[in-house]
């Protein structure tokens, strides 16, 4: 075959590449939240320590997310707070050692998406969840020599509809703000 030819083969199956499977660097990966305190500030935290893989096809924007957070290694930068957080009186560590996002993504342009349309699993429940996708970017790994992406996500929810409503006869509002900024590179 001439290698003029070979152009029109090399090239469609460019455009089909598969979707590429990444694992999240729990290093670089640190899910973290905002919640009202009494109407009188916004507290901010983040969780220590999570998991999971992303599967993400660049020329359809196709893919999926799945993050493992332990809520145990929830950070508010307060000790007492962290501790509280983590009891009976509101995570119930001991029951729910861990929340979960899984979701698909959607709509967008150019190979990258808009959104990531989900589920969060919190406190035993789980309740749909959308998170806007603010950046995405991938690279070569100056390490690894594979593929590293980055992201950059945010959504809200009702913690009330997870079963969380403690402050509530206080006046906190239960709206939370949730925000994924993860780091993955791609599996071997």
């Amino acid at each position: 075959m001439k290698p003029l030819l070979l152009l029109p083969l090399l090239f469609a199956a460019a455009a089909t590449a598969a979707p590429v499977a990444y694992e999240i660097d729990p290093s670089h990966t640190y899910p973290s939240f905002e919640a009202d305190h009494m109407g009188l500030s916004v507290w901010r935290g983040k969780l220590n320590k999570s998991s999971g893989s992303i599967v993400y096809d660049k020329a359809t924007g196709a893919g999926s997310v799945e993050v493992q957070m332990e809520l145990a290694s929830i950070d508010f930068g307060l000790d007492a707070m962290n501790a509280w957080a983590r009891g009976d009186k509101f995570f119930n560590v001991e029951k729910n050692p861990s929340a979960g996002f899984k979701g698909r993504f959607e709509g967008g342009s150019g190979g990258v998406p808009a959104r990531v349309a989900g589920e969060l699993t919190l406190n035993g429940r789980t309740r749909p969840v959308t998170l806007t996708i603010h950046q995405l970017r991938c690279i070569p790994h100056p390490l690894h020599k594979r593929e590293l992406c980055g992201a950059d996500a945010s959504g809200s929810f009702n913690r009330e509809d997870f079963g969380l409503s403690a402050g509530n006869d206080w006046g906190f509002k239960m709206d939370v703000t949730l925000r994924i900024q993860v780091e993955a590179v791609a599996k071997e």
